[in-house]
């Protein structure tokens, strides 16, 4: 695997998950109680034996530096490549706005791209829930003699108008891709996780910048489906992606299912994550937790039920938890009651308050909201 180089993107905040990303970067969202998006796709890289990363960002991205450091507890943290953060301010001519598509962001980072010591690379997002057999894929596309193997999946999760498709045939070779389409139909769902030579990939992104494309499916993929030998690894595990608030909710409490969590969880490829040591959680006398996922450090003296506590949250005697998210630093005071939330960090629910949602449209509420 050392000659395989990961390129991870991060430089969006999709606007389609509301108050959880108007002030963070989607890869930087917490999941899970004690994770954060990216600590997926990074760990894969990781468990592949793959030491050299690096990361496109581009707006919204302080605590997704916070969180990454110099990528130590990755074990990425080293003096000749490891973890490395490509903002757009390294390069001037990208720095003043948007990435328009992942190819546009590459050309951004060309230099970076030029540099790389290994003859193939990893494209990915970060911001995909995913224990992913890198080694398995990298391995399909050498022995198939693929110019692209694409990662997809059978299971149809996400929304048409933000996802990808992929016709292929027996031997898994790509014969049609849709981008964005009004129906999935019986395709494949792409996610959108691709294997390619360094060679290659340089090619396509000077073409890219000399003709004023930004897409890689739409403007690179689609017009060479038949110049191109393209193969496809269908990964059959668990798979969450983000496309919405009800998409966040759902595959949060997905985790309550152990098939889901001993899936994505799978103690052979452990997923990583920054190392906080926090204290034991305290339950005091009389509190009540079913059925939930309960991080370090939580202070429990209420009812818990059916939902997923963060590092550091609070429940006071005689308040009630039932069916929610609740992220860091969430207080929750006595006799209040919360059903089908969703609460960011740092968010106090004061005494004898009653919030709910509903399982299709839970409720939000925004970081350091007092309500």
């Amino acid at each position: 695997m050392n000659d395989l180089h990961g390129i991870l993107f991060a430089y969006r905040s999709d606007a389609n998950l509301g108050e959880l990303t108007r002030m963070r970067n989607t890869c930087s969202l917490p999941f899970g109680g004690r994770y954060r998006l990216v600590d997926f796709m990074l760990s894969n890289y990781v468990n592949a034996g793959m030491t050299d990363v690096g990361v496109v960002v581009h707006q919204s991205y302080q605590s997704l530096l916070d969180h990454l450091g110099s990528g130590k507890d990755w074990e990425l943290s080293r003096k000749h490549g490891g973890l490395r953060i490509l903002p757009p301010f390294s390069y001037a001519e990208q720095g003043h706005r948007e990435y328009q598509g992942s190819m546009d962001a590459l050309v951004g980072v060309s230099d970076y791209l030029s540099d790389i010591r290994q003859d193939y690379v990893i494209l990915s997002w970060g911001d995909i829930g995913i224990n992913l057999p890198i080694n398995k894929v990298f391995e399909q596309h050498l022995s198939s003699g693929a110019d692209i193997t694409m990662v997809c999946t059978p299971v149809l999760n996400g929304a048409p108008q933000y996802s990808e498709y992929v016709e292929a045939n027996e031997q898994g070779w790509v014969s049609d891709l849709s981008v964005h389409p009004t129906t999935a139909g019986k395709a494949l769902e792409s996610l959108e996780i691709y294997i390619l030579s360094k060679r290659l990939l340089l090619d396509m992104v000077d073409y890219c910048a000399a003709h004023n494309l930004s897409n890689f499916s739409r403007d690179v993929l689609q017009p060479r489906l038949k110049l191109l030998k393209i193969n496809t690894y269908i990964h059959q595990g668990y798979v969450a992606r983000f496309q919405s608030v009800g998409d966040y909710y759902q595959r949060s409490m997905d985790l309550l299912d152990p098939a889901v969590r001993s899936d994505l969880f799978n103690p052979a490829r452990p997923i990583r994550t920054k190392d906080h040591s926090n204290p034991s959680t305290y339950y005091g006398p009389g509190s009540v937790s079913r059925q939930s996922l309960v991080a370090d450090g939580c202070y429990i003296e209420g009812e818990v039920e059916n939902s997923i506590l963060a590092r550091g949250v609070v429940v006071e005697k005689g308040a009630k938890v039932s069916n929610s998210v609740l992220m860091q630093g969430t207080v929750v005071k006595a006799g209040a009651s919360l059903s089908y939330v969703i609460t960011d960090k740092n968010v106090v629910i004061n005494e004898n308050r009653s919030l709910m949602g509903h399982h299709t449209y839970p409720l939000a509420i925004a970081k350091g909201s007092v309500v």
